[in-house]
């Protein structure tokens, strides 16, 4: 084992940036969250959108909270997040959404290669 592993618990990555990302938003329920994801699919702003069910605890307007809601995993490249992040703003039925960005430091090529794909805008 590596030292520098051994530090950090995992392994160094390939190349400091991917250009990949992940970015994570919540929906109030499956529906919005199917009908977001499938524009975000159509609209190429992402290769993947997953959900699954969550129950978040959070204070919103001086009141601590809990809701069951719809957690959005969706995979895309650096280069799309701005667009994603105005289809999310305005499209999202909460006023401020979650829309948090997770860079992807390494992955299997032949994934990432696809998402790649999936992303480009037709005609750029």
């Amino acid at each position: 084992m590596h030292e520098s592993s051994h530090i950090t618990g995992c392994h160094t990555p390939i190349k400091p940036s991917s250009g990949f990302c992940m970015v994570l938003t919540t929906c109030p329920n499956q529906q919005e969250a199917d009908t977001l994801a499938r524009a975000i699919i159509e609209q190429r702003l992402a290769a993947c959108v997953q959900s699954s069910p969550i129950h978040s605890h959070y204070r919103w307007d001086g009141e601590v909270q809990s809701d069951p809601e719809v957690l959005l995993r969706i995979k895309t490249t650096c280069e799309r997040y701005q667009a994603l992040e105005q289809y999310l703003k305005a499209e999202h039925s909460y006023d401020v959404p979650q829309v948090i960005q997770i860079p992807i430091e390494n992955g299997l090529p032949e994934y990432l290669d696809w998402v790649r794909g999936e992303t480009v805008v037709i005609g750029q």
